[in-house]
């Protein structure tokens, strides 16, 4: 089987690759230290590239990638060690809002003009996708939401609010604007220094309902996850190569402590866990997507090996680092914090593997 990249693949990385390279460890901490955790201008830059355009089809005016081109593009994303929330605030409103049917919408979110987030979480609900505490209500024409989200990414950052709420005992998805009335914003960090929030909506009309169930938002996630599971095998190459770069320099007892046995036979370990990571990564990419459960099963399969190899490299290489690893001095601090979260993304690894158990 032919793995080389195609042309046009390699473009995208290559893209990827000189977008994020003027940001070095000081300039991404700066800028997750802005007032919404991020640049509307960076972000800008990355839609004109076509990045966000990738996810969506021709029809709607997008690129229409494969899930391994976005898998590629994410990884050199991790790789890279960038700030950039493509997947949070690109890929996964394109996929709500054009399976949805939100073609006005959707334009701005693939332009950059518009950068949306999806608001789904709720307490007590943990990793469960159906509404339950947010509540819609006919009213007149339209709709209105009442009740509360906890974790929505980018809160301070996003201009759309995709909301899930319980209709009817039905879990539905309404567009709600940053400034409809009823709408309050309660702001917060995440780990990896990115700016998240809850939201409480007090009979709060929403702009428009999305044409989807749960059955479809479960598809949905399963792409997410996939992507999130990307990102990360980009991540734990940054934090190998490092590690790599670090032992052979640091040195202790007048030798590069890249010499001991015991780091080495440490290092090899870490080096199959990526390699096996990504080779997960590109098989569940190449699953048929016509098989719905097969495809969800293979998705959530992926992200629980994923995050927990990767995480393992995370603190293999927190450790040769020494107290300094997990501090924003270095990029495997930035590193280790993003893959934290992303691996808790939709799911932790026991909560997707046990839905990968229970599918097989």
């Amino acid at each position: 089987m032919n793995f080389d990249l195609s042309e046009e693949q390699q473009m995208f990385v290559t893209s990827v690759e000189r977008f994020a390279a003027p940001v070095d460890v000081e300039a991404r901490r700066r800028l997750r230290l802005s007032p919404t955790g991020y640049d509307r201008k960076r972000w800008q830059e990355l839609a004109e590239m076509g990045l966000i355009a990738l996810v969506a089809g021709e029809a709607a005016g997008g690129m229409g990638g494969s899930a391994v081109d976005l898998a590629l593009v994410l990884e050199a994303i991790g790789k890279s060690n960038a700030p950039d929330p493509l997947l949070e605030h690109g890929i996964l409103p394109a996929l709500l809002l054009e399976r949805g049917g939100a073609s006005e919408a959707l334009d701005g979110v693939l332009s950059g003009t518009t950068v949306a987030t999806l608001a789904w979480t709720e307490r007590g609900q943990r990793y469960s996708l159906k509404a339950k505490g947010m509540k819609a209500e006919a009213a007149g024409d339209g709709f209105t939401l009442t009740g509360e989200k906890t974790m929505v990414m980018g809160a301070l950052l996003a201009d759309l609010f995709i909301v899930t709420a319980d209709l009817g005992g039905e879990t539905a998805c309404f567009l709600v604007p940053r400034d409809t009335p009823g709408l309050e914003v309660r702001a917060y960090r995440l780990a990896d220094g990115s700016i998240a929030g809850e939201i409480k909506l007090t009979r709060t009309p929403a702009s428009a309902r999305l044409t989807l169930d749960l059955a479809a938002l479960e598809d949905i996630v399963s792409d997410v996850r996939l992507y999130a599971a990307a990102e990360m095998v980009g991540l734990g190459q940054r934090l190998l190569d490092d590690t790599l770069t670090y032992v052979k320099e640091r040195e202790q007892f007048g030798v590069a402590i890249g010499s001991f046995q015991a780091l080495q036979h440490r290092l090899v370990d870490c080096y199959a866990k990526e390699e096996q990571a990504r080779s997960m990564l590109y098989r569940a990419a190449l699953t048929d997507r016509a098989d719905a459960q097969k495809w969800q099963r293979a998705a959530a399969g992926a992200k629980a090996y994923i995050g927990e190899n990767v995480d393992a490299i995370a603190r293999e290489a927190v450790q040769m680092h020494g107290g300094m690893g997990i501090t924003d001095e270095l990029a495997i601090g930035h590193a280790l914090k993003r893959a934290l979260v992303l691996a808790r993304l939709f799911g932790d690894v026991d909560t997707v593997l046990a839905e990968y158990a229970l599918a097989a």
